[in-house]
């Protein structure tokens, strides 16, 4: 029996034939656990091996290294495969010192990178720009070094990105409110390299895999924590999930001519919100989240002209869904009906039912459409 994916983003990647790259957070993590090896036994291990949080091992040569009495430092260039990543290249740095008992991991924003200074982001104003998978993985490797040299797992990590603060001048992260730097992320560990035309190519394949298996209900998702959730809630075979990433316009317009029963579309609610508002690239460099369009659908679901005018100006989406969910008003769930509707209306009446799920960062449901 072949091993061969059959489906799903596994097999889209393969059949783009780019190369995937390693996230900062991958390569944070693998500094952090270099680092803390070196403060321990006095030996960087190089290369340094790390587990990812779908299983996968890879290993990093170090770029940088150094020990004193009072802590231990590991660099590693990031690699983005065949990702046009801002970050490709750059070197991640990573820097540990012990702590007291107790004090447990402790993250520190070094050079390059950012600092949180707005509400609605997956975390509170002030902390380093380490989203929560990155610092899980850290924590969970920090674990692991101490068990196996008799370590306490009590330390200060410090994240540094040489010219860090630069680069972060061609990402988003200043106008979210990130200053000083970049974002250390990723929810895999791994970067996916979308190449335009190779992604789309890869999507109409798994379309067709999914006819092929006889597959009725197909799934179009953001990415893995979205596919998760709608295997979680559908229960949906690989070969029916369809990675599109960005591209939910090639989703539908080749669904449009190769038409299933029933299309799931489920993504993060920022996301989805630029399909809402007639997006069919959902990139964050072709389009934005409109805070204006989501404040007339927050109106819609009951929201007075001061709730509506909040939400205009929230400094994110997730922001703006926080707003609305505290006042009971169900954006999340409008935002996936709009999302639907505009679905529709790009299938011109092709015979596909189509129903759209909103998911958080951590892959909660937070909105829902029904099925049209």
């Amino acid at each position: 029996m072949s091993s061969e994916p059959r489906g799903g983003r596994s097999a889209q990647l393969k059949h783009t034939g780019l190369r995937p790259g390693w996230t900062t957070g991958a390569c944070a993590t693998a500094a952090t656990t270099a680092a803390y090896t070196a403060l321990l036994t006095g030996e960087f291990p190089d290369p340094v091996t790390i587990t990812l949080p779908k299983g996968q091992t890879p290993s990093f040569a170090l770029a940088a290294e150094e020990l004193t009495d009072g802590h231990a430092m590991a660099g590693i260039v990031k690699d983005a495969g065949d990702d046009p990543d801002v970050t490709h290249g750059a070197l991640v740095r990573v820097t540990v010192r012990p702590l007291p008992a107790g004090a447990g991991a402790v993250f520190r924003a070094g050079p390059g990178v950012g600092t949180i200074t707005r509400p609605g982001l997956p975390l509170p104003v002030g902390e380093p720009a380490v989203n929560p998978v990155p610092r899980q993985m850290m924590r969970d490797h920090v674990a692991q070094v101490a068990e196996r040299y008799g370590g306490s797992g009590d330390v200060e990590i410090t994240i540094s990105v040489d010219h860090g603060e630069e680069i972060a001048r061609s990402t988003w992260n200043p106008r979210l409110g990130i200053l000083g730097g970049l974002s250390i992320l990723g929810t895999t560990g791994i970067v996916v390299p979308y190449s335009c035309s190779a992604w789309i190519d890869s999507i109409r394949r798994g379309v067709d895999v999914a006819r092929a298996a006889g597959r009725t209900h197909v799934a179009g998702c953001t990415g893995s924590t979205s596919e998760k959730a709608v295997v979680a809630e559908y229960g949906l075979p690989e070969d029916a999930l369809l990675d599109m990433g960005d591209f939910a316009g090639a989703v539908l317009k080749y669904l449009r001519r190769h038409p299933v029963d029933r299309l799931t579309i489920c993504g993060g609610f920022a996301k989805l919100s630029k399909l809402a508002a007639g997006h069919l690239d959902l990139h964050s460099a072709r389009s934005q989240v409109d805070k204006g369009f989501l404040a007339e659908l927050a109106r819609r679901g009951g929201a007075d002209e001061a709730l509506a005018a909040e939400v205009a100006e929230a400094n994110t989406g997730l922001a703006a869904l926080r707003i609305c969910q505290t006042a009971g008003v169900p954006l999340g769930s409008l935002v996936a009906t709009a999302a639907r509707d505009e679905a529709l209306a790009v299938l011109r009446g092709a015979p596909v039912a189509v129903d759209v799920l909103c998911i958080d960062r951590a892959g909660a449901l937070v909105g829902r459409s029904t099925v049209a």
